[in-house]
């Protein structure tokens, strides 16, 4: 789930001890499944029902499981273990679930590196070197040179639940603040580095959420809420940001309130400095609108914001400035996104001029390196990337690799340059750019123990239900005969503007070496071809989006990759209300069902952390009947019927998903155990210490994607030759 924070261009609990009661249940959950069951015979932990109704205009629905919101209760505890206990003794008994850790471990093992990025003279990269739970920093002299570590969070904790987040480096090189998460949740934590000496302060910022650190003389502006009550930090919502300016040297109690706004509390607020600190811009956004832009020129004496937008409909980032010129991205007036300047002492709105109008395709990415822009469009959900020249004229395309993603990476005024490409077949590799002479030279490829030219991988086009044309890839091994019998794996998000695009993954490699086919579906929603595309999957357009993934699944069927019996769903936080809306909507066409950390309580989800801010995409239950009535009529938790069956399910979410809070996905499989009438089982992994997903550490990552293949490869009836 997007938190709707707005993009910047320069920057990147635990559960109590369980009691002796709580033991117990778990434990006799265990005994029962493993002395008297098979996998497809579960007894389900009993959850107590409440006579909780709520009234959405005259229409009375009722929440028996509403209990399971408070998940620090004991009794909430009681159920996660008993559940927990539950599904790790089914997965147990699945021989290939080991063998599947094993491999997966072996095929991430290799060095993975991040294309190096300059600040204040000196070069910055991540690297793993195969089996960390965290990226490590590193620094060089040179973009060659011999690298040192700068920062290494694996030494943070014990069990590498404790992940770096961003990196802020000051304007005069003298400091680098960086953020931490702790077991995944979206709060954050700020400590800063004297570059000079390699010391960590004493500065320590605590409760700072979708915000990193913004330089401004000797300090920094950060974003922060109000610290929430003990046993709420994860589930109470988060309203009345503020910024506030620390000063290098004080404690958190000192720093000064620079903004705040309570009378737009449920919106975000941050500021943004240019390098040369002449130029502050404060960015208002949320509630699931774009942003406003507020411009001050910290040359003048005295000078206060100038309102530049006020409406929240689009999108204005400032991306670079020179002199008294600024060049900004929006896309107001262009769904696809276009390139605009201003003048900082006629700053109206009506005098910006255009750079680059909006182009056929959708305005992708945007970096300034050695005074041109850097633009990818993406076509099709594949990037395509140019130069051109600060005035918007062409000067070459950047032929890439091959079909995939990019990113690049430098310096405004200089011409070193680097770019990272990848897809689903090509894993991350980093090249060297001659940005002025449009050449290229391998930098880093890492060696992965995968066969590329053994698979193939392809974009397909299909009809959805009202007719809209819909691309999806699809990567198997070559050679692959279209029988009807392969086991399909079929992804989507269809959410919140964000773009599913080509990108390779180790994880995937063990089912495709098995004959799995991995398909992913570019749905409404989504932000592939840009903000029209988006808005016909939102609000009362939402049933597009389920649409549009059930007639992938279709066309898989039809055209013989597989079938129903073979097809797996799968999908993360708005994903996972896709795949629980689809498999309550069409529970016959899939075999298996993996929502993960989804939004299943449609009606209830603003009234926790930021979920309000999600009601741009999907409306709220407060909103109006016929809003209500929409949401209710494809809201998962509501969807699902006694005397149906349901496909084998198994629901993902963690303890300290403060994003999409667990109680979701809690009452979700309360309900559809409660009532599924077909054999195939109902569990739910509720993994301790990780949050929405994150910073989590490696070694949680391979557990749970080889609990997630053995399930489905059992549920298929498929034993996998490892």
């Amino acid at each position: 789930m997007s938190n709707r924070s707005h993009k910047q261009h320069k920057q990147h609990k635990q559960y109590k001890t369980m009691k002796r009661n709580i033991l117990l249940t778990a434990m006799a959950a265990a005994m029962c499944l493993s002395a008297c069951h098979t996998p497809s015979t579960l007894n389900y932990p009993q959850t107590k029902k409440c006579d909780t109704v709520d009234t959405y205009f005259g229409v009375e629905v009722a929440d028996p499981y509403r209990w399971l919101e408070n998940d620090t209760s004991q009794e909430t505890e009681a159920w996660v273990a008993a559940e927990n206990a539950l599904t790790e003794a089914y997965l147990k008994q699945l021989p290939m679930r080991d063998k599947l850790a094993k491999r997966l471990t072996e095929l991430v093992n290799y060095e993975k590196i991040s294309a190096p990025n300059k600040h204040h003279g000196k070069w910055y990269f991540s690297r793993n070197d195969g089996l960390q739970n965290q990226y490590v920093v590193y620094v060089a002299d040179e973009a060659d040179g011999e690298p040192r570590v700068f920062l290494d969070p694996n030494t943070l904790s014990d069990d590498g639940t404790v992940a770096l987040g961003g990196l802020y480096w000051s304007n005069d090189g003298k400091y680098a603040a960086y953020s931490i998460s702790r077991s995944g949740s979206d709060w954050r934590e700020l400590y800063v580095i004297d570059l000079q000496t390699g010391n960590l302060l004493d500065d320590h910022i605590e409760w700072v959420k979708f915000s990193g650190a913004q330089w401004l003389g000797e300090g920094f502006y950060y974003s922060t809420y109000d610290k929430p009550e003990e046993g709420k930090e994860f589930s109470h919502v988060n309203e009345g940001m503020k910024i506030y300016y620390h000063k290098i040297g004080t404690p958190q109690s000192e720093d000064e309130l620079f903004y705040s706004n309570p009378k737009q509390p449920r919106r975000f607020y941050s500021v943004a400095v240019n390098e040369e600190e002449t130029l502050m811009y404060l960015i208002e956004s949320g509630a699931g609108e774009e942003n406003n832009l507020y411009i001050r020129d910290l040359r003048q004496p005295g000078s206060k914001f100038i309102l530049l937008t006020e409406d929240l409909q689009y999108v204005y980032s400032p991306l670079y400035d020179e002199g008294n010129t600024v060049w900004l991205y929006t896309n107001e007036q262009a769904p696809k996104g276009r390139i605009m300047k201003m003048d900082v002492r006629h700053p109206e709105r009506s005098n910006w001029t255009e750079v680059l109008p909006e182009q056929e395709n959708k305005l992708n990415d945007i970096e300034v390196i050695n005074r041109q822009l850097v633009i990818t469009y993406m076509k099709d959900a594949c990037d395509h990337a140019y130069v051109y020249t600060l005035d918007g004229e062409l000067r070459h395309e950047v032929e890439l690799p091959s079909v995939g993603s990019v990113y690049f990476t430098g310096d405004e005024k200089e011409a070193d340059c680097f770019f990272g490409f990848s897809s689903f077949t090509q894993p991350g590799t980093i090249y060297r750019y001659d940005i002025n002479n449009n050449t290229y030279t391998l930098y880093s490829q890492p060696k992965v123990q995968f066969a590329p030219e053994e698979y193939v991988s392809e974009q397909r086009f299909y009809e959805s239900k009202d007719g809209t044309r819909v691309p999806m890839f699809i990567t198997h091994k070559k050679d692959l005969p279209l029988d009807g019998k392969n086991p399909t794996l079929l992804y989507g998000y269809g959410g919140f503007n964000v773009s599913l695009q080509p990108y390779f993954s180790s994880m995937l490699i063990p089912w495709l070496e098995q004959g799995g086919i991995y398909v992913q579906a570019n749905l409404r929603g989504g932000g592939e071809y840009g903000e029209e595309w988006h808005q016909a999957g939102t609000k009362m357009n939402k049933q597009n989006v389920f649409d549009d993934f059930i007639a992938a699944a279709e066309y898989l069927i039809a055209e013989g990759y597989t079938s129903n019996e073979r097809l797996a769903i799968m999908g993360g936080s708005n994903g996972g209300l896709l795949v629980g809306a689809c498999m309550t909507q069409r529970p016959e066409l899939f075999r298996v069902a993996i929502p993960e950390v989804g939004v299943m309580d449609m009606l209830r989800y603003h009234l926790f952390t930021i979920g309000w801010n999600w009601a741009g995409d999907y409306g709220t239950s407060a909103d109006s009947k016929e809003m209500f009535e929409y949401l209710k009529g494809y809201s998962p938790l509501h969807s699902i019927k006694p005397g149906v069956a349901y496909p084998a399910t198994l629901i993902t979410t963690a303890d300290h998903d403060d994003r999409v809070v667990p109680a979701h996905s809690f009452k979700f499989a309360a309900t559809l155990q409660e009532c599924q009438a077909g054999d195939s089982p109902v569990l739910i992994r509720i993994e301790t210490k990780a949050g929405h997903g994150g910073g989590k550490p490696l070694e949680k990552v391979i557990e749970e994607e080889a609990d997630i293949y053995s399930f489905i490869f059992h549920n298929m009836g498929i034993s996998p030759r490892l």
